[in-house]
């Protein structure tokens, strides 16, 4: 599609626009869909558990579409090519769908035609992010694409563990471990580069420190920390990995300026998200030394309802604004998403400690949480599915 048909179908002048309003429905709908299904209230006609229809639907569902968004959207800005538009868009748009009622609905179909189904999506990624990266030469960037096949590998395994065992286990841990390497290594670049700009702007003289090798290192030990947790998540010597990592992560954090930016909460969100996966390390560590003190459960969902809560919103928010030409500052709306979905994962957390009251306490953080994304969704509709703010319509 060119410029012009861009402005007649704004949807699809971008890929963070479809790809951010399906996935936050989906993230709001799923979640919403799943507090009863937990409670026993309601059925899908899908092959999985109803835990690990929930799991896959954030982790393999709407996660990879935000994951699209930005990354199909960034690598322009990388490579100097023409943003992926149009049909072609309208496309993948398409086989992301797809995918999602293949797995909602596997029972009817079976499940290895829904896995064949859901697998095309990650697949079909990788191959036009590849395509641009190589097109244009811009070889660092393959570790983004390299990232994104771990992903689709990783829902391969999903599949082939839910149709032979009944439950997924490894591959949950392999997809989370490669999201959050992904948000290290995006975060790691825009999250100070985003922070040096506005601070520069404001006159600052003290700025965010360039990647070296603590970054190098902090990111080689939280690789390898996730390899570990992923295949031995209760093995002892997982542990002083995880610990390591967070504390690497941590002191990679504080040289960013984060503080300086706390008057921004649209620069803010990012520290802030990259800080609980500092944190998530810390507090997986702790549960394997003293699984009584520091829930698992309660530690996992510092990354999976924080860590990956807090970045999908923080970077969509960003992304939506900046591209349609709004200021980048943040309003009443966007502190309402970051509160909820915060207010969200703390009661996620906190929910192993409730005793009685646990299934409620699960309930209100499922509510809070998707209300967070269908705010941004009703937010930001107008918003994606507009020609530019500064660009008038022909």
């Amino acid at each position: 599609m060119n410029g012009n048909a861009g402005r007649r179908w704004p949807l699809l002048a971008g890929a963070f626009r479809p790809f951010f309003l399906l996935a936050a429905l989906w993230m709001a709908c799923s979640v919403l869909l799943w507090v009863p299904l937990y409670m026993g209230d309601a059925t899908l006609p899908t092959a999985f558990a109803p835990r690990d229809w929930h799991v896959h639907a954030l982790l393999f569902g709407g996660v990879p579409a935000i994951i699209a968004g930005f990354a199909l959207t960034a690598v322009s800005s990388w490579t100097g090519r023409p943003p992926l538009s149009g049909w072609p868009l309208a496309v993948l748009s398409l086989i992301w769908l797809a995918g999602r009622v293949a797995v909602s609905v596997s029972a009817l179909t079976g499940p290895p035609v829904a896995a064949l189904i859901d697998l095309a999506f990650p697949l079909a990624l990788a191959v036009v992010l590849g395509r641009e990266v190589m097109l244009a030469g811009n070889w660092r960037n393959l570790r983004v694409v390299g990232l994104v096949l771990v992903l689709a590998l990783a829902d391969a395994g999903f599949h082939a563990e839910a149709i032979t065992a009944g439950l997924a286990d490894i591959s949950i841990r392999a997809a989370l471990s490669a999201v959050l390497m992904l948000i290290l290594l995006m975060g790691g670049r825009i999250t100070p580069a985003f922070t040096r700009n506005w601070l520069k702007a404001r006159g600052e003289s003290r700025l965010p420190a360039p990647f070296d090798r603590l970054d190098a290192a902090a990111m080689a030990v939280s690789g390898l920390a996730f390899v570990s947790w992923t295949v031995g998540p209760a093995w002892v010597g997982t542990a002083p990995l995880l610990l390591v990592a967070g504390l690497l992560t941590a002191a990679r954090l504080t040289r960013w300026r984060g503080l300086a930016a706390r008057r921004e909460p649209l620069l803010l969100v990012l520290h802030v998200a990259l800080g609980t996966i500092a944190a998530g390390f810390l507090a997986e560590g702790l549960a394997i030394f003293w699984p009584a003190v520091v829930d698992p459960m309660a530690a996992l969902h510092l990354w999976t309802a924080g860590s990956v809560g807090l970045t999908v919103l923080g970077v969509m928010t960003r992304v939506s604004r900046g591209h349609t030409g709004r200021p980048l500052i943040a309003g009443r709306l966007e502190l309402a998403i970051y509160g909820l979905v915060s207010a969200g994962a703390i009661l996620r957390m906190a929910a192993p400690y409730t005793g009685g009251i646990y299934y409620h306490v699960i309930a209100c953080a499922g509510l809070l949480w998707a209300a967070a994304f269908l705010t941004f969704a009703v937010g930001y509709a107008g918003m994606l599915t507009s020609p530019r703010f500064d660009q008038k319509p022909i």
